[in-house]
C-alpha cells in the first residue's frame, strides 16, 4: 500500500498563524505538525508516501523533510494549485497511487493507538476491495463529518450536521482502494466548490463496501486554536508517558 498526507488549504481558521506558512507545518509541542501524520503512517509499515500540499509553500516541505531517506521512506511531492478539498488533492496522486490501495490521512490529525491503526492496515492490505474509515466519539460532532451506524454497519455520513446523529465524527485517516480515483473523477463540487472526502467515503457506503474502526485511543485535529492547544497537549502527554512521540 502507499500513504498519501494531504496538506493543503488556507489554514484561515489559524489566522494570523498561517499568514506567512502553511498550518502543516506550524509547531505541535516540539515537532512540526507534518510529522506525527508522516509517523503514524510509517508506523503502520507504509515506505512510499506523497504529500500533497499548496502552492505556496510547497517548497518548505521539501526543504523540512527531503526525500525521506532520513526517515527511511521515499516521499514524492504533489501541488494542489487551488484550495479544492481533500478529495482533489487525493485525486492529485492516481499516478503515484498506480493502482494500489492508499492510506490517507489528513496532515493536522494526530492519533493514538497506533497499534490499532497498524493492525487494521495490515488487515486492509489482505482486502480485495472497498473501504475503511476511522471514527471517534466526541463532543463537538458538529464539526466534523459524522457516521451514522445501524448495527454493524454504517449506512451514512453527514457532514457538518447542525443536529449531529449520533456523536461518531470521521477522522482523517481513510483506507482506499483503487476506485478511489474513478469515484473522485466523477464527483461534483458542493456548495463551497470543493471535492468533499464525504462524498467520497458515501460512495463507497453506496456500493456496500465501506467498513468502519471506532478508535480506542485519543485524536484530534490541529486546524483550530482550541484543536491546536489540544494537539499540543497530547503531544506533550505522549512524550511524558512513552518517551516517543513518534
Amino acid at each position: 500500500m502507499k500513504g498519501i498526507i494531504t496538506a493543503g488549504g488556507n489554514g484561515t481558521r489559524l489566522l494570523p498563524l498561517t499568514k506567512v506558512t502553511n498550518k502543516h507545518l506550524l509547531p505541535v509541542y516540539n515537532r512540526p505538525m507534518i510529522y506525527y501524520p508522516l509517523f503514524t503512517l510509517i508506523k503502520a509499515g507504509i515506505r512510499d508516501i506523497m504529500i500533497v500540499s499548496g502552492a505556496g509553500h510547497a517548497g518548505h516541505f521539501l526543504e523540512l523533510l527531503g526525500s525521506g531517506v532520513q526517515f527511511g521512506v521515499r516521499l514524492s511531492y504533489a501541488v494542489q494549485e487551488e484550495a479544492g478539498g481533500i478529495a482533489q488533492a487525493l485525486g492529485l496522486a492516481a499516478d503515484f497511487a498506480d493502482d494500489e490501495k492508499v492510506v490517507v490521512i489528513l496532515g493536522d490529525n494526530i492519533f493514538e493507538g497506533q497499534q490499532q491503526i497498524n493492525a487494521a492496515a495490515l488487515a486492509f492490505a489482505e482486502q480485495t476491495t472497498g473501504a475503511k474509515i476511522f471514527l471517534k466519539e466526541v463532543t463537538d460532532a458538529q464539526r466534523f463529518g459524522v457516521a451514522e451506524i445501524v448495527g454493524d454497519r454504517i449506512v451514512g455520513i453527514e457532514e457538518k450536521p447542525a443536529e449531529p446523529k449520533t456523536n461518531l465524527a470521521v477522522t482523517g485517516l481513510y483506507m482506499y482502494d483503487h476506485e478511489v480515483f474513478t469515484i473522485i473523477k466523477n464527483l461534483k463540487p458542493s456548495g463551497r466548490g470543493e471535492l468533499e472526502i464525504t462524498d467520497v467515503n458515501n460512495a463507497y457506503i453506496e456500493r456496500g463496501t465501506m467498513t468502519f474502526q471506532v478508535l480506542d485511543g485519543d485524536w484530534t485535529d490541529a486546524g483550530t486554536f482550541d484543536s491546536l492547544l489540544k494537539a499540543n497537549n497530547l503531544a506533550a502527554t505522549k512524550l511524558q508517558e512513552t518517551g516517543d512521540l513518534k
